[in-house]
This record gives structure tokens, sequence and C-alpha cells, in this order.
């Protein structure tokens, strides 16, 4: 058998005659020609971390250059890193087979990633603003158990969609010679999140505010005790840049927030400048908050997080109507509607959390452990029974004497939500019910499919 005959039936299945069934070959591609320029800036990132690290003998070295030395070191150092650039686009390849996407990098240590179709549960999608510019796209896979995500970057706009789409398909069971026929998935839009409601939002949130407030009163302060710019620089520049990160940054990362609804899970659209396409995989939440500013209670807003097991999304709305917001969260966890206004703990809680023992509520319907968190900023955590691994019921001994247990449950996302200060007595029942229904939900549950239609 000839090597490439190796390499074409590498996947291959046993046919009916004891051999080996016939395979297409498998066909390798290369990024998107661009990739070098990107890579190419490897080497000089190198020489900027060496002058960040030491600014000192940096600035020592370089007064030391002439001219003519800086004019030889440029005209050595733009076409080695051209070619370092090309020569890594060159030994990058990746490739679609029946089982797995393999994606082989590496220019003196060789890498191949084998990702298992069945293991994917996203193909995020993102365009930064200078890849918007040049029609290019980055591709990134999340995997099942893995924190990091393998990434394809970069690939021309149709073709980064193409293989999102080529993917899902294969992940879904789809015949390797239907999967690019599939196409994208067709998506229903959810909800919109206009510009003006999130600045109006990030307007209402206290950390804006109180960011703001410590870039303006900490270097003043200082100022008036030291009077020097130097100690006033260091302490301003790093609170208006948290400052900015709290409100503008957010506003860019949010702006035209899009929640759409597909076979292959929820799709969120946003970005100013940067725009990126994630996916919330179906059946892959294991908790959902309901967070409620202070402020927000005004007009009736709240911001949907998310527990994702193995991967990073963790915001499914920036702002929306209360209403709104639970109508999504009824599409991510189908058959579970949000409790109404959850019981509360036992007066004598006072005396284990002072003022904010008012802020504990738990409710539990057939579907989910609702637990509520929280006296100015409300939280409220939504687990569905089936998704919970482990129950446990803690005891200190303050709460002891008074008689109170906190109850935790743990999920699949490596999170715990706790029903805090609840009566020792109504904890322990708690514990052996609800053990009891995670049992039972797991047992219920419908097994995790990519693109059906419910």
């Amino acid at each position: 058998m000839k090597p490439s005959d190796r390499a074409a039936r590498a996947d291959g299945t046993d046919g009916a005659d004891g051999g080996i069934a016939e395979r297409p070959p498998v066909t390798e591609r290369r990024l998107h020609p661009v990739t070098p320029f990107r890579r190419a800036w490897a080497p000089l990132a190198v020489l900027a971390g060496w002058a960040v690290h030491d600014p000192n003998g940096a600035q020592e070295q370089f007064t030391r250059l002439t001219g003519t030395m800086l004019l030889l070191g440029v005209a050595v150092l733009v076409p080695a890193a051209g070619l370092y650039g090309f020569l890594s686009w060159w030994f990058t390849h990746y490739a679609v087979t029946d089982a797995e996407l393999r994606i082989r990098t590496g220019l003196l240590f060789r890498r191949t990633a084998h990702i298992r179709l069945e293991r994917i549960q996203a193909v995020d999608v993102s365009r930064p603003l200078l890849a918007r510019l040049a029609g290019v796209a980055k591709l990134r896979i999340d995997v099942v158990g893995t924190d990091d995500k393998d990434e394809l970057a970069f690939l021309g706009e149709r073709d980064a969609r193409d293989l999102r789409a080529e993917l899902l398909a294969r992940a879904a069971g789809f015949a390797p010679e239907t999967a690019r026929e599939v196409g994208e998935a067709p998506a229903h839009t959810l909800l919109r999140v206009p510009p003006r409601a999130l600045a109006r939002s990030l307007l209402l949130t206290g950390s804006t505010w109180g960011s703001l407030c410590a870039a303006l009163v900490v270097p003043t302060v200082l100022w008036l005790t030291t009077h020097n710019v130097w100690t006033v620089l260091a302490s301003a520049l790093p609170l208006l840049g948290a400052a900015g990160a709290s409100s503008v940054g957010r506003f860019v990362g949010e702006f035209d927030w899009t929640v759409s609804e597909s076979p292959d899970g929820l799709r969120i659209d946003r970005g100013l400048l940067d725009r990126a396409h994630e996916t919330v995989p179906p059946g892959r939440v294991q908790t959902v908050r309901l967070v409620e500013p202070l402020l927000w209670r005004i007009p009736g807003w709240v911001r949907v997080e998310l527990d994702v097991a193995g991967s990073a999304n963790s915001v499914l709305i920036p702002v929306a109507p209360r209403a709104v917001a639970e109508s999504v969260v009824a599409r991510v966890l189908p058959g579970v509607t949000v409790p109404g206004e959850p019981s509360g703990v036992p007066r004598r809680a006072r005396w284990c959390v002072p003022v904010w023992w008012r802020g504990h509520r738990l409710a539990v319907t057939d579907a989910v452990f609702a637990a509520r968190s929280g006296l100015l900023c409300r939280r409220l955590s939504l687990v569905p029974h089936a998704k919970v691994q482990s129950v446990r019921l803690t005891q200190g001994p303050w709460r002891r004497v008074w008689g109170l247990a906190d109850v935790h449950v743990d999920t699949g996302a490596d999170k715990t939500v706790t029903a805090g200060l609840r009566d020792a007595g109504d904890a322990a029942r708690l514990l052996a019910e609800q053990a009891e229904r995670s049992r039972t939900g797991r047992r219920d549950a419908l097994p995790d499919r990519w693109m059906t239609t419910g």
C-alpha cells in the first residue's frame, strides 16, 4: 500500500470483504493569505516585551546605535519577521475528517490537535476591527472538557461561516458528503438591545459611578497631600482605565447585542469595533442568573448571565425588561419558568448576617432550584434539577447556635449556588429532597443534541 493510500484510508472502516472501505482523501487546507502579516509581528513583540521588561537596558542599547546600524537592523528585522510569518502560515494546515477536526501548527516544534466532532459544543466567529477591514474572521472551537479554545486565525469571512456550518452539521451527525450542503442553520431573532438602553443601563450601574468617583477623588487627595505629579499620574491612569473599562469598554463590547434562536443553540452577535458571533450550546447551560442592580428596578431591567460547562460564555443579555428576559430564559431552559417571590429566611438570621439577611431567599419548583442573594444588587440563580452534580449542607458554630444552615448546590460548570441562612430542620429536609430531585431529573432529562428543532 502506498503512503498516500494509507493517508486516504486513515478514517476508513472495515468493509464487507474484511478489507478497508474506500474513503475520499482528506483534504488539508491553509489559512487565509493575510495570516502571515499577523504572525510577522511575533519577533517584533519579543523585542517590545524585552524593552518593557528592562526599559533602562533597552534605552542604553538604543542610545549606542548609530543611524547606519538602525537602518541595517530594520533591513534585517523586517524581512526576518516577514519570513517567519510566511513559514508559520505555510506549515499550518487544518482538515475535517469523518470523526475529527485536525489542526497542524508549528514551525520548529510540530503540534497536531485532534478535535473530536462529537465533543464540539460551540463554534464561534469573531471579527476584530482590522480583520473586518481585511475581510477575514477568526474561528474559535469550544470543546467539552477543556478550558482553552482552539482557533483558526484567519479565514475568509465566507470560509469561516461555511466551515462553522460544516462542523456543526458533522457534530449533529450529518454524513460528510451532505454536511457542506446543510449550510448555516436559520435563526430567529429573539431580542436586540438598543444602544440607548445599553447606555442608560451603564449610567444606572453603581460600579460605573464608583470607579469614576475613585478616579477623581484619589488623585485629588494625593495631590493635596504630596504635591507630586508623578504620584498623581501613577494613581490616576489605572483608575481612569478601570472607569473606562466599566463604562465605555462595556458599551463598545456589548453594542448591538442580538440574541437569536437556531437549531444549533442561541446565537449572540455583539460588538461595535470587534464583532463577535457566539453560540450558547443547547443543553449545556448549568445555571442562569438574573442580576438586578438597585437602580435598574425603577425601569424594571435585569441582566442575564450564564454558567456553561466548559465554555467562556457568561452573559446572555446585558440588559432587558424583566418580562423579555424571562421569555429568553424559557428558551435556554425549556420547561423552566422563573419563580415568583421566593420565601425568606427566619428573623433570627439577622444575628448571623446583619441587615443583608433579608436578601437571602429560596424557591424550589418541579423543574428548578432558585436561590436569591443580595440586598442592593439582587442575584437570582436558577439551577435545573438535572444539572445538579452534588448537594451539601454546611453549618458553622455560630449558625449552629441559632439553628441555621446553608445548603450548597454544585453544578457541572464548577460553580456553586447557595441557599443561605435556612432553618436547620428545613435545610436537612431540603438536602434529602434536592438529592432525590436531582436523581430523577437526570434520569428523565433529554440528551443534549445539536441541530434539532426541539
